[in-house]
């Protein structure tokens, strides 16, 4: 099923450990933009599975390979750029 990984499920606390950041990463990551949660009906913060990957790619690009958080930024803009591109592409095949 396609819209399987995006049916938000953890709350902060478990995205944070899936992720190996504190909570509080989390929720600057939202307010700088990074990812934005789903918010339950109590205003609680919900994470899918597409964003727990979203998130190992950030912290990836961070810690492994040395980007900053702008850099991050930059970069997530630009692949999901190219992947709307590639969608568009193959529309004309």
């Amino acid at each position: 099923m396609a819209s399987e990984g995006r049916e938000p499920c953890y709350v902060i606390s478990i995205a944070a450990k899936m992720v190996g950041v504190p909570a509080y990463t989390l929720r600057y990551y939202e307010r700088v933009g990074i990812i934005e949660p789903t918010r339950s009906p109590g205003n609680i913060r919900l994470y899918s599975d597409d964003d727990i990957a979203l998130l190992r790619r950030v912290k990836t690009l961070m810690e492994d390979l040395g980007v900053n958080l702008a850099g991050v930024s930059i970069i997530l803009r630009m692949s999901q750029r190219i992947v709307e591109l590639q969608r568009r592409l193959e529309e004309y095949d």
